[in-house]
């Protein structure tokens, strides 16, 4: 067998595909050719599109990171909807990965997905352990059923299907759509438009008590490459700062008031929905495959983050 890797990123034109794709030019190995695809290449809900990409590309090695997604109110409208085009793309792409020969595929799943009434920091044998918080079972359903399709092609054909479980993930690329956006891009373009528009006041949905982590695209991305290149496991593995980076949404929302230099009154809308109050994840065995990691201080990935955005409204998603 050929030691040549050529790795398909799926959702390579996303948040985490971009950021790898600026970590493998710094860091990419002799051997390994990277192909970077996304949703105007193939409809991965549709078998014969996904056969058709793969029969193109010739993948050894698959980072599934392809998913529809959004942010709290988006999934709490459209459960059914994300249960059935997540369930659609994630069966195709593991199915046409063992049906051509793919070496190993590493997906992404989220913490979101964990039991909603738990006990904290959860780890990776806790997934399935009770129902998701209501808001988002949809998502999180399809997303475990990856875990549950890795392990099926392990047991039945020995493949190296493996998932990593990133906490809420943030940086350049993101999705900046208000409606389907997560909490810090959403945050984001909410203050640079009341910005624009003279406003002294930043209005933030929810109370700003619920505690998250919170990852920089880049640091996954270093991650998701060192799970391609080392952690040969089935068992899925967080990727997720300390515990002790966990950030109130107010907080967060100070953080980024700061990059902007926004001087005005930060305004806490408690009508609206908070979501999960907390999902503190432990990165303990992340910790021992890459002891040595050093994550990006929060303020300066958010500052990074409200740059780029300032400065790439013609390419953003918006």
């Amino acid at each position: 067998m050929s030691d040549d890797w050529v790795i398909l990123v799926t959702g390579g034109t996303g948040l985490v595909g971009k950021a790898i794709e600026e970590v493998v030019k710094m860091e990419k190995r002799p051997n390994e050719s990277w192909v970077f695809v996304g949703s105007k290449d193939a409809d991965l809900s549709d078998l014969t599109q996904t056969e058709q990409l793969f029969a193109k590309h010739k993948p050894t090695h698959v980072i599934h990171l392809a998913a529809m997604v959004g942010g709290l109110f988006h999934n709490m409208s459209h459960n059914l909807d994300f249960f059935r085009r997540n369930m659609q793309m994630n069966d195709n792409v593991l199915r046409v990965s063992h049906d051509t020969g793919v070496q190993k595929v590493v997906s992404c799943l989220s913490t979101c997905i964990f039991p909603d009434k738990t006990s904290y920091p959860i780890d990776e044998t806790m997934i399935h352990n009770g129902p998701p918080h209501s808001s988002n079972f949809g998502y999180s359903y399809a997303k475990r059923m990856l875990d549950v399709l890795n392990r099926g092609y392990h047991e039945q054909h020995k493949k190296m299907f493996t998932s990593v479980v990133p906490c809420n993930v943030f940086g350049p690329w993101d999705n900046f759509n208000e409606e389907h956006s997560h909490v810090i891009p959403g945050l984001i373009r909410k203050l640079h438009k009341s910005t624009n528009e003279g406003s002294a006041t930043f209005t933030v949905f929810g109370s700003g008590k619920p505690l998250r982590q919170f990852i920089y695209s880049l640091d996954l991305a270093r991650l998701i490459v060192i799970v391609l290149r080392q952690y040969n496991d089935v068992e899925p593995i967080i990727l997720s700062v300390d515990e002790e980076s966990e950030i109130s949404i107010a907080d967060t929302a100070k953080a980024i008031a700061t990059a902007f230099g926004f001087k005005g009154q930060i305004v806490f809308d408690t009508t609206k929905a908070d979501g999960q109050f907390k999902k503190t994840a432990n990165n303990a065995k992340l910790r021992k495959l890459a002891p040595e990691f050093v994550f990006t201080p929060f303020d300066k990935a958010i500052k990074e983050t409200v740059d780029w955005f300032v400065e790439n409204q013609s390419i953003a998603r918006l």
